[in-house]
């Protein structure tokens, strides 16, 4: 338990290191509040980020955003924030639906992006965005969609012990408690691409789409529940989707964002094929079956909690007959790639590191040209949408709308 608050307090709490003068200056889009874990508090550990300033539609609220968060800069607009040339990079937590517009402005203004995910609204923004002439530019800038639970070694190190071509099944879960969304709140407005699916979701499918590394052909099923009678028929407050992929193995998932009042931890369950173990100390006609399970719990907040656990359950089988069972289990962690060991041994990082650190962290090398060892492409960021698509196509609620922008 001290091991946990340790290093809970270190990562909400982290220790501020002086700045490098090369650092990169940062803008905040929106006085957010979602802000303050994924960028403000990871940034005050990194020498080559500083945040400068903020942008909010209401000003008095900026200013009392930088006050409180020590940022020197207040602008007036979010345009004077992409007119500024001392502003390197920007982070966009706004509403989904204004995702699209402001990243496309900051690019052409020769921004770097860090935009929360979902990165937009749809695959016909997510193409659009990703495709810009401008990001095929020599020097063009970095854009990151801030998919942090990607980045975190547990989950990296999750991803080792999985081979694609063995997969039979993918399971992931997760939610939120009732008490963390408000029914009038923004992830309910179909108007801002609100929905269960699209903001929480989200991880269940980069995770299925990671340990795949492939997309789905078909969505099969995806049902869907919307609070009744109060026009927001159109957003769902949970959902349960299965999808095929290539292979022809399916992927099922759930979550909710009004979940019951104790927060289950996040998972993922890889199962695979059975396939059978050379053993030449059995008897003729005998043969040695293995079917192994890979989950990884916590995947959402790998810092606070998480394990992996892979079951191995072996059958000796004579003509089809179970002569035996037994299962072998081992649990894994890993809350710095030097716990992980072997090809991350090396990799950067404390254990007091939150996601958005070590996504930080690349972010920052992609940006100053360094190699990365993470990274969400924009092909894997249009992918994603595409199967965000897929699955409201299939549940009847229609695809989260194109705010008209160009």
């Amino acid at each position: 338990m001290a091991s946990i608050i340790g290093r809970l307090v270190g990562a909400f709490y982290p220790t501020v290191v002086a700045k490098r003068d090369d650092a990169i200056k940062l803008g905040i889009l929106g006085a957010a509040n979602v802000a303050h874990m994924s960028l403000l508090t990871p940034a005050k550990s990194h020498p080559e980020i500083v945040i400068q300033a903020v942008a909010a539609r209401d000003r008095k609220r900026a200013e009392e955003y930088a006050k409180a968060n020590g940022i020197p800069e207040v602008k007036g607009s979010y345009q004077e924030m992409l007119d500024d040339k001392n502003i390197d990079a920007i982070y966009i937590p706004l509403p989904t639906s204004f995702h699209y517009e402001w990243a496309v402005r900051c690019i052409k203004a020769g921004k770097h992006v860090l935009i929360e995910k979902p990165c937009v609204s749809n695959a016909h923004e997510a193409e659009k965005l990703f495709n810009l002439p401008d990001l095929s530019q020599p020097n063009a800038p970095v854009i990151l969609e801030a998919f942090h639970t990607l980045f975190y070694p547990s989950w990296q190190y999750f991803l080792s012990f999985v081979n694609p071509d063995d997969i039979e099944h993918i399971y992931s879960q997760s939610m939120l408690p009732w008490y963390f969304t408000s029914k009038d709140g923004i992830i309910f407005d179909y108007n801002l691409s609100g929905g269960a699916m699209i903001c929480m979701g989200t991880y269940n499918f980069a995770a299925i789409r990671q340990l795949f590394r492939a997309e789905p052909t078909e969505c099969l099923s995806c049902e869907t529940q919307t609070f009744p009678g109060e026009g927001r028929e159109k957003c769902d407050i949970a959902f349960e989707a299965k999808f095929r992929f290539p292979s022809g193995a399916i992927a099922e998932t759930e979550s909710t964002v009004r979940g019951s009042s104790i927060w289950t931890p996040s998972s993922v369950t890889v199962t695979n094929k059975e396939v059978i173990v050379p053993d030449k100390s059995l008897p003729s006609g005998q043969e040695k079956v293995l079917k192994r399970e890979l989950t990884l719990y916590g995947f959402l907040n790998g810092i606070v909690w998480h394990r992996i656990d892979i079951k191995d359950r072996y059958t000796i089988r004579s003509n089809g007959k179970v002569i035996k069972t037994w299962e072998e289990k081992e649990s894994h962690k890993a809350y710095t790639f030097g716990e992980a060991g072997g090809r991350f041994a090396d990799l950067p990082g404390e254990d007091t590191w939150i996601s958005y650190r070590h996504m930080l962290e690349q972010f920052v090398n992609k940006v100053k040209g360094r190699e990365t060892q993470t990274w969400v492409s924009g092909e894997d960021s249009i992918g994603h949408m595409r199967m965000i698509d897929m699955a409201y196509e299939k549940s009847g609620l229609g695809i989260r709308p194109t705010r008209k922008y160009e």
